[in-house]
C-alpha cells in the first residue's frame, strides 16, 4: 500500500513510518510513504488533481486538511467524484498530537488496520484516526 504524503504533513508522517518500521510491520505488510516531490505532483496542485493524481496511482492521500470549501476542496472533490471503488482518504485528527507516543501508534493502528482490511474501506470517502 503506498500513501502519498501531503506536504503540510511530512514531519509527521516520518514519525509514524518510524513506528511503523519500529513495530516490524514493514516485515509483514508492504507500506511506503512517499512525498509529492517524489512523483513529480506539484506542491501547489489543487485537492482535485491531488485526489485524482492518488486515485490513478493506486495511492491513498494521508492529509491532516486540505481544503474544506469551493469547488476544488478535498471534501468537494470526494463528494463528486468519489466511487464505490475508490481509495479512501486518510485524514489525521489531530496533527499537534502525533509528537505524542500513545496518539501516535493509535495512528499507526489505524493505519495498519486499513492495509490488512483496505477491502472494508474502499468507496468510504474520508477517514479520520485514530
Amino acid at each position: 500500500m503506498i500513501f502519498i504524503i501531503d506536504p503540510n504533513i511530512e514531519g509527521q508522517a516520518l514519525m509514524l513510518f518510524g513506528s511503523i518500521t519500529a513495530g516490524g510491520w514493514l516485515d509483514l505488510l508492504s507500506i511506503r510513504f512517499v512525498i509529492f516531490e517524489e512523483v513529480e505532483l506539484p506542491i501547489n496542485s489543487s485537492d482535485r488533481i491531488v485526489w485524482r493524481f492518488a486515485q490513478d496511482n493506486q495511492m491513498i492521500l494521508l492529509t491532516a486538511n486540505r481544503s474544506m470549501k469551493g469547488t476544488d476542496s478535498l471534501e468537494q472533490v470526494i463528494r463528486e467524484e468519489s466511487s464505490p471503488t475508490s481509495l479512501p482518504v486518510v485524514t489525521l485528527g489531530n496533527i499537534d498530537r502525533v509528537a505524542e507516543r500513545d496518539y501516535r501508534e493509535q495512528c499507526v493502528d489505524r493505519l495498519i488496520e486499513l492495509v490488512l482490511y483496505i477491502e472494508n474501506y474502499i468507496g468510504v470517502g474520508r477517514i479520520f484516526i485514530p
